[in-house]
């Protein structure tokens, strides 16, 4: 008579309940929905538990798996990258008006290319070009942005685009850091510890970077072109005076459930 075949154990994964604990023991405000996707992502139990540790020491959820949810998108995120926002999509919502196939689309300070890869989603066709000073994000915008035939140039603001772009941006998404200096220990930890400072720090005010684009969009828009950048509410006064300062008609746009505010620069 014929023997049974002889199975291998089951792997013993961890718990459910016991991933919830961990998280929530951790500080994780949404424990149960990461809990979710980590025993989703997980592809052994060992990865699992080191998952659960990382996370448990306070790094991103997003750095742990190694991608994040923007738009509708899977945008991967590397460690130490700048992670998007959810906000953020409001930005994109209203630079995506403006565009058509063909247009031509700028995201300076794109860190992983969130931004830009959003906006060739919502509309196929535009010319995509995007840069950061960060050389871990321009790595990872690079992977991001591949599929839409984006180019991502490595340098401060404009400096390393290439001369043929000057008047040709459509749209212009310079998403840069507007945390005050003096608020940066203020911040999360996730992004306090886990992401690049310069990816954050906006100087004394928060405004610094958004005046050294407002001195210089100017020359690189195509006419009627716009500049859209984020903003907090109390920013907007000086933020709009810096924008009026470069030669642009500035307004804002203010989303309540994304507590989002958007700063939008048309040059005439």
């Amino acid at each position: 008579m014929s023997e049974p075949l002889a199975r291998s154990p089951r792997p013993l994964w961890p718990h459910p309940d016991d991933v919830v604990t961990a998280l929530r023991t951790a500080g994780c405000v949404f424990a149960e929905e990461e809990a979710s996707l980590l025993l989703e992502v997980a592809r052994t139990p060992d990865e699992l538990t080191a998952m659960v540790a990382r996370r448990a020491s306070g790094l991103p959820l997003e750095h742990v798996v190694g991608w994040a949810e923007f738009a509708g998108l899977r945008i991967e995120v590397d460690a130490g990258v700048f992670v998007p926002r959810r906000r953020t999509e409001f930005l994109v919502a209203r630079a995506a008006a403006l565009l058509r196939p063909g247009a031509v689309v700028l995201d300076l300070c794109c860190g992983s290319g969130a931004v830009g890869a959003a906006l060739a989603a919502a509309v196929p066709g535009v010319e995509l070009h995007a840069a950061d000073l960060d050389p871990a994000a321009v790595r990872c915008a690079r992977r991001n942005l591949a599929g839409a035939g984006g180019r991502v140039y490595e340098g401060d603001l404009f400096a390393p685009l290439p001369a043929g772009l000057r008047g040709r941006v459509d749209v212009l998404a310079a998403n840069v850091p507007y945390v005050p200096t003096g608020d940066i220990p203020l911040l999360p930890s996730e992004a306090r510890d886990h992401e690049a400072p310069l990816a954050l720090d906006g100087g004394a005010d928060g405004l610094d970077l958004l005046r050294r684009v407002a001195r210089s969009a100017r020359a690189w828009l195509a006419p009627g072109g716009t500049l859209l950048s984020e903003t907090s509410e109390p920013q907007v006064p000086p933020a709009l005076r810096a924008l009026r300062a470069g030669g642009f008609t500035a307004t804002t746009a203010h989303d309540p459930d994304l507590d989002a505010t958007v700063l939008m620069a048309t040059r005439e």
